[in-house]
């Protein structure tokens, strides 16, 4: 509309100037310079007004391209962060976006040696948790081994990775959806909720439920991923319970990708005493089996609301402390046929416990903390025995591994981030070709049978 008024404009200026230079020529008498002159400006003006118009139609044209390509470029980084959400890419987090959402990383839920998880609100409302991983070196094997296991899976039992944020020379971040129920330590240990978690003493029904949602998930993270992923950490503070009281696996820190056509791999001994498998101590090598020995310590801690080791106090005298072992308890009692003496005493005061459960679950747990790795089932075959498609046979007798607990005091005691320690069996001198991160004396010929 505004290029056809200067058109107009223009136009009109050239017909009033030919009408003044007839005019003038007729009245006047003027001479030819004079009309030269005339007819040189005239063409300037018509000069002038036409690069204006153009001028005004090429800034119109760019302002229009640019409004498109503004608008396209819009719809582009909506439609990409949409399919980043759909498909679970983890987003890029700027360290001021976690500042402020974490109001300064104030809200502490949960710390251990080289993390701290803090609670957090991004600006469109969503709950997170954010993990700050310390530590130059192991900081960055944790990052790496965490995105590269956790990253590219989608499961409704396993924790959802949103983001990350990456500081040079600095702590690295990982972003993770929050979930309202805490971990599922504060659920079956009496004394766990007085920390900034949610907590109480979880129903049969439901710590039953929560066995199976802890075998989906390591049954997928074994079996239906690209690459087998081996958790290698698993214990009641990485299993976290949702609105809903369902597990969420998390805490992939010191997972292990592993090829399909792999057995098992060799690496430094790592974890969390009191659920490493015995083939990982004697270092032969880890396995999906070593994730399965782990879930078996878990659950037996799930039926008896106690940890695995535990110190055993005699009155007021300290020195007459001793540990106690509760799988070697559990083993005795399903010998005797007593079973439910070993049920969380809370729950058994009030009632409503299936028995036929309760030893389903225990001879399932046997099944898993077999010794010999190769007589532990998979993770597969541990979901359709909880779910009672295949029968349980009564686990054998095995050679218990007994918990001496060597050279620990008493202020090495399972506390709020740290789990029960684990020595082995003291019937040899302690070898010292193992690791000497941790104490342990181990009974070769139990174990040496593959």
């Amino acid at each position: 509309m505004e290029d056809k008024k200067a058109t107009i404009t223009a136009v009109s200026t050239i017909i009033v100037l030919s009408i003044f230079i007839i005019v003038a020529r007729v009245s006047l008498k003027l001479s030819k310079p004079f009309f030269l002159i005339a007819g040189a400006s005239g063409s300037v003006i018509l000069a002038v007004f036409a690069h204006l118009i153009i001028r005004r139609r090429y800034k119109h044209s760019r302002k229009l391209l640019e409004s498109q390509l503004v608008s396209q470029g819009m719809e582009l980084r909506i439609e990409y962060s949409f399919l980043r959400k759909v498909a679970g890419v983890p987003t890029k987090f700027r360290y001021k976006e976690l500042e402020e959402a974490t109001d300064n990383f104030q809200a502490l839920l949960g710390q251990g040696s080289s993390a701290s998880v803090f609670k957090g609100i991004l600006n469109d409302g969503t709950s997170v948790a954010v993990k700050r991983i310390e530590g130059e070196k192991h900081g960055e094997k944790e990052f790496q081994a965490e995105v590269s296991a956790i990253a590219s899976v989608q499961h409704v039992h396993l924790l959802r990775l949103l983001g990350y944020c990456i500081i040079a020379g600095g702590p690295r971040f990982l972003v993770y959806e929050f979930i309202s129920n805490g971990s599922l330590d504060c659920w079956i240990f009496q004394g766990r909720s007085n920390r900034n978690q949610p907590g109480g003493c979880l129903s049969w029904g439901l710590r039953y439920r929560v066995a199976i949602d802890v075998a989906k998930a390591l049954c997928y993270l074994h079996n239906d991923c690209r690459s087998k992923i081996l958790h290698l950490d698993i214990k009641p503070e990485n299993i976290l319970l949702d609105e809903n009281y369902r597990a969420i696996v998390a805490d992939f820190g010191l997972s292990k990708l592993m090829g399909r056509d792999e057995s098992k791999v060799i690496t430094n001994i790592r974890g969390t005493r009191g659920y490493l498998a015995p083939e990982w101590l004697l270092e032969h090598g880890v396995s999906a089996k070593s994730d399965v020995y782990s879930y078996g310590m878990v659950v037996l801690e799930m039926i008896g609301g106690r940890r695995n080791v535990c110190l055993v106090q005699n009155g007021n005298d300290k020195s007459q402390s001793k540990w106690q072992y509760f799988p070697k308890i559990v083993n005795q009692k399903m010998r005797e046929g007593k079973l439910m003496e070993v049920v969380d005493y809370r729950l058994a005061e009030s009632g409503g416990i299936d028995e036929r459960e309760v030893r389903r679950l225990v001879f399932v747990a046997f099944w898993c903390i077999q010794e010999r790795a190769q007589l532990r089932p998979s993770m597969g075959q541990v979901v359709e025995m909880l779910q009672g498609r295949v029968p349980v046979e009564e686990p054998p007798d095995t050679q218990m591994i007994i918990v001496d607990l060597l050279a620990v005091d008493e202020e090495e005691l399972p506390d709020a981030h740290n789990m029960a320690p684990m020595a082995a069996i003291r019937t040899q001198p302690i070898d010292n070709s193992l690791p000497t991160t941790s104490t342990y004396s181990l009974d070769m010929s139990v174990l040496s049978a593959r």
